[in-house]
């Protein structure tokens, strides 16, 4: 394997740009960490679950974290659906795929996680440190290496994506965690 962050093309790319910035926040408490990190194991111990995700980044400020939901055998890491976690419980799908989380993050919304579901919430001018230019170059970067420009509101990606995958997902994740 290479010195690459992960396996993931997508994840390289921006963990690059995170990096260039310094790390000032992209997106409302996102925050990419060591691949495969935080452990979910306190969730279930069952290596079926355990195995069913690949972990990358805090999705916001109080412990909450993205990972990537092996759905199936596909090859193409970034074309899986994406998890969040919830500090306070509660594990959801929030993107069909990791275009759709870079979609969601050029909003620059917190989101929230419980046990009932997953969304963002209003912009509520988070306050950075710094001069705030990490989430324009964010923006630059998306349209420069993705081709993509921000949704009107990222919880119309979220629900579309509840409703390809969320009764598939809780259905399988329900065998491992109440």
């Amino acid at each position: 394997m290479s010195d690459a962050y992960s396996p993931v093309p997508e994840l390289n790319q921006l963990v690059a740009l995170q990096e260039r910035l310094g790390g000032e926040f992209i997106s409302d408490g996102f925050e990419l960490v060591e691949f495969g990190e935080p452990r979910h194991d306190s969730w279930s111990e069952a290596p079926e679950f355990l195995d069913g995700f690949l972990p990358f980044a805090y999705a916001n400020s109080s412990g909450s974290f993205y990972a990537l939901w092996r759905v199936d055998d596909r090859t193409d890491l970034s074309a899986l659906p994406v998890a969040v976690f919830g500090d306070e419980g509660g594990v959801h799908i929030t993107a069909r795929d990791l275009r759709e989380l870079f979609l969601q993050l050029a909003c620059d919304r917190p989101l929230w996680v419980d046990w009932a579901g997953a969304g963002f919430g209003a912009y509520e001018g988070y306050h950075r440190d710094g001069d705030g230019r990490a989430h324009e170059t964010y923006l630059a970067w998306l349209d420069e290496h993705v081709g993509l420009t921000p949704p009107d509101d990222p919880n119309d990606l979220v629900e579309a994506a509840q409703r390809e995958l969320g009764a598939r997902f809780a259905s399988w994740a329900g065998r491992f965690v109440g």
